[in-house]
Order: structure tokens, then sequence, then C-alpha cells
């Protein structure tokens, strides 16, 4: 089998791991997990770094197991936060493990016959714990000192007007005990994580020693950030999502991009699957040719095409073409309205664009987009005004409702650049 840990450290995604795990993992091929905490409808960009770590595992020969926090995600995970998560009910955690599932089916094979991969929640046995038997069995096992002096712990602690709960506070001993249930019930030797999870992964292994006497082991990913510091998956509009329904196709290629020179190598070591000598050639065209942008279309194409498929990733790249060239033939209203969603709008009625319609040299004047009906006029006898795409040489033209792209938008274009996007309302 391939070394899990040698590709890991080839795509510069180890940050640490648990002594003797390299010799653990080519030993046999091993069931590994990764927790995915559904305090959201989906998973977001910053989960992609653990997804590619089990995907990297399968590929390997591994069993990968996909935990979901459907019981912890009750209780909320202090890592990386400076103030109390707010509560999930369980129905809505529920809803969001069933959206975390469709997400991972796009990167893990659950069909495949040797080693598919598989998917947990821990509301399975979290759920029907008894307390006074997990503070007698379980409990024990734990010094409130060592948890005191866990890094998440410690920040919450140092802030007087946060704090921590005792809800949060014991969140490391539910995540132990999800390790502890796995080694049980599924084999499952490694657990995987961002590095901010190491404290919470090696006390999960203690506990796996003290209870069953078993061996049990961790490998944990550096936490990404862009060049500029920027803590990676935000773009202007907040997460980047991996829920079509959230972050479009579009916005997604987009994200990928537009990522500064100095990320886009790394992400593509991170965050594909291309072999080490593409990554190079890539990276030299960029240091040769920065303004082709080749490394970050390879990017974008294939992480885009992994998630969204190839019928997401033609509209991705249709749409940013019609972003560059105005040409927005075959696009849907949906996507006229992503891909113009950052130029300057306004609503017209429709009874407005009824009969004979609206004067155009009206509309370009309202909208901003000529100084004056008689701008407007100048523009269109010059050749310089579009609708919808479609050069206008009439200075009498009239929008109508028939304009308008399935009755919701009209595009008017003055130049190359200057765009308005009219919005139909009924």
């Amino acid at each position: 089998m391939t070394s899990l840990l040698d590709e890991f450290r080839a795509r510069d995604l180890l940050q640490d791991a648990t002594e003797g795990v390299a010799e653990h993992l080519a030993g046999a091929p091993r069931t590994i997990y990764i927790g995915f905490d559904p305090t959201a409808a989906s998973l977001h960009l910053g989960s992609l770094v653990p997804i590619m770590g089990l995907v990297h595992a399968q590929r390997a020969g591994h069993t990968p197991l996909a935990l979901v926090g459907g019981g912890t995600g009750l209780i909320g995970d202090p890592s990386g936060k400076t103030a109390e998560r707010q509560l999930l009910t369980r129905e809505m955690a529920a809803e969001n493990a069933d959206g975390i599932r469709r997400q991972l089916e796009h990167f893990l094979d659950f069909e495949v016959k040797t080693n598919p991969a598989r998917m947990r929640n821990n509301l399975d046995w979290l759920g029907s714990l008894s307390l006074v038997d997990f503070l007698r069995d379980i409990g024990k096992h734990f010094s409130v000192n060592q948890l005191m002096a866990k890094e998440s712990v410690k920040r919450r602690l140092e802030n007087e007007d946060s704090g921590i709960s005792y809800t949060e506070f014991s969140y490391a001993l539910l995540q132990s005990y999800d390790f502890l249930e796995l080694y049980r019930r599924e084999g499952c030797t490694v657990q995987m994580g961002g590095s901010d999870q190491w404290g919470n992964i090696t006390a999960g292994i203690d506990l796996v020693r003290r209870v069953e006497g078993g061996r049990a082991f961790g490998v944990v990913f550096p936490l990404v950030t862009n060049a500029s510091g920027t803590k990676f998956g935000k773009s202007e509009a907040g997460n980047v999502w991996l829920d079509p329904e959230l972050t479009s196709p579009f916005r997604f290629y987009q994200y990928w991009i537009n990522v500064q020179d100095e990320d886009a190598v790394r992400y593509l070591r991170y965050f594909t699957l291309l072999p080490a000598a593409r990554v190079t050639e890539l990276a030299e065209s960029l240091a040769a040719e920065p303004q082709r942008r080749a490394a970050q279309r390879a990017l974008a194409e294939d992480v885009t095409r992994r998630l969204h498929g190839e019928t997401g990733l033609a509209a991705a790249e249709r749409a940013t073409r019609a972003l560059f060239s105005g040409d927005i033939e075959g696009l849907a209203a949906d996507e006229i309205a992503d891909v113009f969603a950052d130029v300057p709008s306004s609503e017209v009625p429709a009874t407005g664009l009824a009969g004979e319609g609206r004067p155009l040299v009206e509309l370009l004047a309202e909208t901003g987009l000529a100084s004056s009906k008689g701008d407007a006029r100048r523009a269109i006898e010059g050749g310089g005004v579009y609708v919808n795409n479609a050069r206008v040489d009439d200075a009498a033209r009239a929008i109508t409702v028939d304009d308008a792209i399935e009755g919701r938008f009209v595009l008017l274009r003055k130049g190359k650049k200057s765009y308005h996007l009219v919005a139909v309302v009924r």
C-alpha cells in the first residue's frame, strides 16, 4: 500500500503524529476516523483538509470513517471559539448530519467493495448514555488539572466575559469516549483532525489504553490560512459552503480562481490529487507567466469538478466567461443574478414594461449608465449600448417584459464594463 504519512508529507499536510503510527499504518489496512460537527446545514471549505485526509486514507487502502457529531454537536466544541456556541436542537443536528453525508459522497466512495467509506453518528451511543455510569466509568480517567491545561479551555478561562460552561468543558470527555466506542464497535485505531484537536485526540488515545488496554494513534493536519493571514474558506460574503444551495458552483469556482499566487501551489497540494510533477509544472508556469493564472485555473477546475461534477464545472466556467465578456447566452436567470450580484441594480415593476414598454434612453438615464437621455441617445447611436449582450442601434428602442430573461432580469451595458442589472418585479 502507498504510505499514507508519506503522502501527507509530500503534500505538506502532516502537522504531527503520535509515536508508532507509521508502523501501525504500514502493518495492515486500518480504520481511520475524523469527526465532523453538524452545527450548520453544510460543511464549509474549512472542512476540506480533513475530508482530503480521508480521501488519501481510502486511496492508500485504509477504511475512512466519517463520524458526525449528532451528540457532541448538541454540546459544542470549544476549540477555536472565544464564546459559547448556540446550542442545537436534536432535529437541527439530525438534519445537518444528513446534509454532511450528501457532501461527503462527492469525495469518498461508500460503495467500493474493498474498503468502503463508513459514516456513523455519535448520538447512537451518547444519546442513551447514563450520566452516573459515564462519570463512574469514564470521568474517573480524566484529571481536571489536565483538562484546564488544554489550550481551548485556557483561552476561554482567560476571557472573563465569557468563561466556559461545564457543558463545553466536558466536550473533551465525550470526544474521547467517541474514540473508545469506535475502537470497540468498528475496530478503529486511528483518529485524524486539525492540529487544534491534538489534545482531544491524545486524550482519546489514553482512554482507549486505560479502558481496553488497546493501542490507538493520532494524526493532525495544519490549520490553513491564506498568504494575508485571513482564515481559509472565508470570502467577502462569509463562509464558502459545500452545499450548492448556499454557495453556487460559480461562487465556489470564483473563490479558487481568485486565490493569491502565494497560496495557489500550496492549495494544489492540499486540495487536489494532482501528482507532484504536475504541481511542479503549474508552479513553474505561475512563476514565469503569473498573468495566465494557470495554477489557479487548474485548482478551480479540479476542486469544483470534484464537488459539483462536470455539469457544475461547466456552469461555473460559463458564468465566469459571462462575468468578463458580458456574454450571457445560455445562462438561466438564477445564474445571471449570481454572476452579476455585485454590479449596480434596480427594480422596475412589470406593469411599467407592459404594452409598448419603457424607452431605453429613460432606463439608461435612470440607472445612471447615462448622465441624461441625450447622453443615452448618443451612446446608442455610437454603438456602445447593449441589452442582454445584444448591441442596440435604434435610439427609439423600448424595453418590454419580453426582454426580461425568464421574465426576471434585463442586463444593460454601456461600453465594455459598465453594467446595470434591472430586476422586473411582479
